[in-house]
């Protein structure tokens, strides 16, 4: 898989969101009900959303998260030799969370930094890597 990040809006057109979110001080991993790794909240913009609407309501219905503040940060393009995508990567401070809904996600669990075990291994540690490297106030949060 070959990831690379760019700088927010340099892509234009999206088809996913991702969401790096931090709750009391920690990340916030999710852990869907069908593997055993963990991964950032987000998933695919709906017809009709903007890449921000599709990250609300990926962050509720993968977190439970209720209050938080969200802000676009940067873009992504993925690929491997069967795909590609490419998405807008989002950073939320959630204030308060409610019970997961009813989704695909069977947890979350906050981490001081990234497990081992990760659904998307290939993209993630560039994501965040990117992510400390051109935005180091949010790691201090």
């Amino acid at each position: 898989m070959r990831c690379k990040a760019y700088e927010l809006n340099m892509l234009k057109t999206y088809k996913y969101v991702v969401i790096m979110a931090k709750y009391q001080s920690k990340w916030i991993l999710c852990k869907h009900k069908k593997r055993d790794t963990w991964e950032t909240a987000g998933g695919h913009i709906e017809l009709g959303e903007t890449p921000l609407d599709a990250a609300k309501r990926e962050l509720f219905e993968e977190t439970g998260a209720v209050t938080f503040d969200i802000k676009p940060l940067f873009d992504y393009w993925a690929s491997d030799d069967t795909s590609e995508a490419n998405g807008m990567v989002f950073y939320a401070e959630i204030y308060e969370l409610n019970d997961l809904p009813e989704s695909e996600m069977e947890r979350v669990k906050c981490f001081e930094t990234l497990p081992p075990n990760l659904t998307y291994r290939d993209i993630t540690p560039l994501l965040f890597q990117y992510l400390e490297d051109n935005f180091k106030q949010i790691f201090s949060v």
